[in-house]
């Protein structure tokens, strides 16, 4: 870019065009004195005033700063662009700043104020990093109150041994009693496209974040396990297919907007899941784990965040 000799009309059309967007315009001489400020450039350069020289108005600091900036653009004599962070009249300012030489050693000079936005990102730095703490914290809570004997690593949670043993106890109810229950597996879909990539260490976090849902979303009666790795099953006692995928169509919701903190990044996840039910799914033990497995599969087919629902079995469901 640049401007004829008789470029005071030009520059006062342009401050004029810009002045609604709140952006900095000024021109300096060849000396450094400013010949024309519009009102954002007079406020964010701390009052300047015409006719007078950044050493005349800023630290020592920051009038050499950005008389050194200037002197790098009038020697290149070509438009250029650059970044800084500038004390101005006691406050800290973060600025993008296109210098334009004029001829004759005269500088228009073009301010993008980021301060705000900085000042926001270090905010919500701080937000996330207060949250991960708290979230460490509320884990050594839990880790005292609740008893992990029967627990299962980090997401504390049944043995897959456990899960098994209530499972052919609740069959063996529900042929007594005549009354249904649920098997719904889960597992982690991958990082959600646009969020930070998870390493291992993140991924873990992941998982013990999905671990306080389901205990969080099961009672008592109910068996939630980690099967292994990103993949579990949770056993709901005297529920049917339908409350079933009610209740996992919530937790799927809680996982898709739940935060997850780690080194103050915000890590989010979504998980698949496939509900079966006994005995009107299935009427054994390996068939109602093969329908749940296949109902999951489709979940995942989908894309992932999706509760899928196994198929009723025909021919009715036999007696006691």
């Amino acid at each position: 870019m640049s401007l004829p000799p008789d470029s005071s009309v030009n520059v006062s059309n342009l401050s004029a065009a810009i002045d609604a967007l709140g952006l900095a315009l000024y021109v300096k001489d060849a000396a450094g004195r400013y010949t024309h400020l519009n009102e954002a450039a007079a406020a964010m350069l701390g009052g300047a005033q015409p006719d007078r020289s950044d050493a005349d108005m800023q630290t020592p600091a920051t009038a050499g700063a950005l008389r050194a900036a200037d002197q790098s653009a009038l020697s290149q004599q070509d438009t250029t662009l650059s970044e800084h962070s500038l004390d101005i009249g006691g406050k800290r300012r973060e600025v993008v700043a296109v210098r334009v030489p004029l001829g004759g050693g005269a500088l228009l000079g073009l301010w993008l104020e980021r301060s705000e936005r900085t000042r926001l990102a270090g905010d919500l730095q701080q937000a996330l990093t207060q949250l991960e703490d708290q979230q460490r914290t509320n884990e050594l809570l839990r880790g005292e109150i609740e008893g992990r004997a029967q627990q299962d690593g980090a997401t504390r949670l049944v043995r897959r041994e456990q899960f098994e043993d209530q499972l052919r106890r609740e069959i063996d109810l529900s042929l007594r009693e005549h009354r249904e229950f649920a098997v719904v597996y889960v597992h982690v879909d991958p990082a959600p496209d646009g969020t930070p990539p998870q390493d291992s260490s993140g991924r873990d976090r992941v998982i013990e974040a999905l671990g306080r849902l389901l205990r969080g979303n099961t009672r008592a009666m109910d068996a939630p396990s980690q099967l292994d790795g990103e993949r579990f099953a949770v056993l709901l006692s005297g529920v049917g297919l339908a409350t079933a995928h009610s209740r996992m169509e919530g937790l799927r919701r809680q996982c898709a907007t739940q935060i997850v903190v780690r080194q103050g990044a915000a890590l989010r996840f979504t998980v698949s899941m496939g509900v079966a039910s006994f005995p009107h799914t299935s009427q054994t033990q390996a068939g109602l784990l093969h329908a749940a497995e296949a109902a999951l599969a489709q979940a995942r087919g989908r894309g992932g965040n999706h509760v899928a629902l196994a198929s009723i079995a025909f021919g009715g469901v036999p007696a006691a």
